[in-house]
């Protein structure tokens, strides 16, 4: 059974992904925040987080496909 603080992650974790989706950086890594709020450790968010940050600074081009390309291995 999920915790209803699991359940209120996720719920912040899919509200990012949409922004995300939508190119809203600052309102992704927003609810990005509020999931690692929850969980400090939840990998995804801090995932997501840290790409916000990096698009935040240099935007993807506006046909950007939501691939996300690492620049460093």
């Amino acid at each position: 059974m999920i915790t209803e603080e699991k359940k209120t992650l996720l719920e912040h974790f899919a509200e990012g992904r949409r922004y995300y989706k939508m190119m809203k950086f600052q309102d992704a890594r927003e609810a990005f925040a509020k999931a690692l709020t929850i969980d400090a450790e939840d990998g995804p968010s801090k995932k997501y987080y840290e790409r916000c940050e990096e698009f935040i600074k240099n935007p993807p081009p506006d046909d950007w496909d939501g691939v996300y390309e690492m620049k460093t291995k």
